[in-house]
């Protein structure tokens, strides 16, 4: 799937002489247990007021047995949402586009009902528009079909006009890969140049995140990464390569746990958006469940307010967090085989964010 993990952070919150011992051994603990759940490995990336902790569980080959790397590189899905999100608000802050601008008015022509969905609603999923992976889901015995495919943003955008909307826009919230795509074909429409390229210029060579990409039709994750592996009846098929032109701007970039940090942390810390856009940026409404614009937005029961997007790719999820004041962030890969299921993603959230 590419489709958010939700974030339900629920954890008592330590006192401040936790020992830091304890602490690792607690996400030594968080990371096996996920493990014991059926990943086939883990890694997670801790900060707590400065302090970095690191951890890996489990193994990143299932046939050569070799361990996971805390460094190592992966797909992280909808956790591109994000990037997506900020270079739009990067362009909003140039003036050279209005989040209350009709996408009719920069891409004439491709949505039947583009002169009602604005740039605000496809960054937060209350445009209606259907999702195109219903047509093509990827968990789904069909998934070889089109696994090495190039697809075009033209080509999945077609799926979703094809199909009415699931409301009238603005007036509910269904969280939809198709609005992401669009925003990939807009910002290139706005800039001359591809999403990705953007958002390298932008963000990976300005915060220094020489390990993340935009892999277009590149098959491969390059360098160290774990294999990531997909549940097919009783078999584990690994499904590492595949072509994520079917992602494209919803969920095609490639990072490690430090550079999601980095930029986190940049987000939070001002060093990407003006104060007023950042706000626009993490102020959901009433009816999308914490979402805002390109990123999911809660105050924990530990009384902490996180930010940040989840992510899954075929074999692949990630989360990436980080308290408003940045003084608490945390990162994870981890790698299917038989599991975790959602609850269990969340249960590892919660520890590490609130312990």
């Amino acid at each position: 799937m590419i489709g958010k993990l939700s974030l339900l952070v629920a954890a008592t919150l330590l006192t401040q002489t936790f020992p830091a011992h304890a602490a690792q051994d607690s996400l030594h603990r968080a990371a096996q247990e996920i493990v014991d759940l059926g990943a086939t490995g883990v890694q997670i990336r801790s900060v707590r007021d400065g302090r970095v902790r690191t951890v890996a569980a489990g193994v990143a080959d299932l046939v050569t047995h070799e361990p996971v790397s805390t460094e190592g590189r992966f797909r992280i899905g909808s956790t591109t949402k994000p990037f997506v999100a900020t270079v739009l608000l990067q362009l909003v802050a140039e003036h050279r586009i209005r989040l209350d601008d009709p996408i009719e008015e920069h891409l004439p022509g491709l949505l039947p009902d583009g002169k009602t969905i604005t740039v605000r609603m496809l960054l937060q999923h209350t445009s209606g528009l259907y999702e195109y992976l219903r047509n093509m889901p990827l968990t789904s015995d069909d998934f070889p079909k089109y696994r090495f495919k190039h697809f075009e943003p033209e080509d999945l955008i077609e799926i979703a006009a094809a199909k009415p909307l699931d409301f009238r826009p603005g007036t509910a919230y269904s969280y939809s890969n198709t609005n992401y795509v669009v925003l990939g074909m807009l910002i290139e429409r706005i800039t001359g140049r591809p999403w990705g390229a953007e958002v390298t210029e932008r963000i990976f060579l300005p915060l220094g995140m020489d390990h993340s990409s935009a892999p277009g039709d590149r098959i491969r994750i390059p360098g160290r990464h774990a294999r990531g592996y997909q549940q097919a009846g009783r078999s584990l098929v690994d499904v590492t390569e595949m072509n994520p032109s079917l992602a494209g701007s919803a969920g095609a970039l490639i990072s490690t746990t430090a550079d999601l940090d980095r930029f986190v942390r940049a987000l939070v810390g001002g060093r990407l958006l003006p104060r007023t856009l950042f706000a626009e940026m993490t102020r959901p409404l009433p009816f999308t469940g914490g979402y805002a614009l390109g990123l999911e937005t809660r105050t924990t029961p530990c009384g902490v307010t996180v930010i940040g997007h989840s992510g899954g790719i075929p074999g692949y999820g990630t989360v990436a967090f980080a308290s408003l004041d940045g003084t608490r962030r945390v990162l994870a890969s981890l790698t299917f085989g038989h599991g975790p299921g959602d609850d269990a993603v969340r249960a590892l959230v919660d520890k590490v964010v609130c312990a």
